[in-house]
């Protein structure tokens, strides 16, 4: 499949209840410079003709560093009070992929789940194992009070009594589950995705971001995925795996492969959300079915995109 574009990266933030009315400028103008800082670690890697697995990695632990997004230092709290996070990257050329879940006080999730990747013969890892196994591989940790911001525990204060549980990115006050998908111009693709999940979840609950071929997938013969949204409808509708099957087997365009998921059948159940995407050739798309969508993308030779709302 020809290229038309020497590379090509795209990233999201999450996606939910976000519009010009619930947030601030300053709010708007903060977001946004977070995804431009991290759209920016991406660009420079991949111009310097490193490889998409890489620049995916980076952009994500840029994002995860960053307390705005639900996903390494920002993750929600749980039932329990705690931060479990999740993540996963895969790499489009050996179909190899690396995924993490329930972890407490890593650092960079992402960075673990390459880990895992390269240096491990798994895929899965959760919990406790993928803790000792984050240890042996010497990647840092940090204390529970690195992990804490007053905004995510007033939300978990408000549900911590019930079996309520929420999406952090559907209340005022809105941070998101963060993935990055990109091609090298090796012609390589590949995708990450990193989460906190939701407010108040039950603990060691699972979500989408790390089940391979439901949140997170890539595949040079077809796309790069990574989504956002409410996980459990992505995991029953393998969202990601679908659109590189639709695009495969069907011969739809990434655009048509993406829409087709995130604005019929994602709607039709009832699953909010989008993702980012980016094929073979080059072509991004960033759908999703809710009224915003922290997203980015920066395609070689012409100027990078930020946006927000559905407009």
């Amino acid at each position: 499949m020809p290229r038309t574009v020497p590379f090509s990266l795209a990233l999201h933030g999450g996606a939910g209840t976000i519009t010009r009315s619930t947030l601030t400028p300053q709010m708007d103008a903060d977001y946004r410079s977070a995804l431009r800082q991290a759209l920016e670690v991406g660009h420079a890697i991949l111009q310097g003709g490193d490889t998409a697995l890489a620049a995916v990695e980076a952009v994500v632990v840029s994002l995860e560093d960053c307390p705005l997004f639900n996903a390494g230092r920002g993750s929600v709290f749980n039932k329990q009070g705690k931060h479990e996070m999740d993540a996963a990257i895969m790499c489009g050329k050996t179909l190899g992929a690396g995924a993490v879940a329930g972890v407490k006080n890593v650092r960079n999730p992402v960075q673990l789940a390459k880990a895992v990747l390269q240096q491990s013969d798994h895929v899965f890892l959760c919990m406790a194992g993928a803790e000792e196994f984050a240890r042996n591989q010497g990647l840092p940790f940090e204390p529970d009070d690195y992990f804490y911001t007053p905004h995510r525990y007033e939300q978990w204060q408000a549900l911590r009594d019930s079996d309520t549980y929420m999406l952090d990115h559907s209340v005022e006050k809105k941070f998101g589950t963060v993935g990055a998908v990109a091609l090298d111009q090796a012609g390589n693709l590949a995708a990450a995705t990193s989460t906190g999940g939701m407010t108040n979840k039950n603990f060691n609950r699972i979500g989408d971001s790390p089940v391979i071929g439901a949140g997170t997938y890539a595949n040079n013969h077809t796309c790069a995925v990574s989504c956002t949204g409410h996980g459990e409808f992505f995991i029953r509708n393998v969202v990601a795996y679908d659109i590189s099957c639709l695009m495969e087997y069907k011969g739809l365009s990434l655009t048509q492969a993406a829409d087709l998921v995130v604005k019929e059948k994602l709607v039709k159940l009832g699953g909010e959300g989008g993702l980012v995407a980016v094929s073979a050739t080059g072509e991004v798309a960033m759908p999703f079915n809710s009224e915003g969508m922290y997203r980015g993308s920066w395609v070689a030779g012409q100027e990078p995109l930020v946006a927000i709302y559905n407009d």
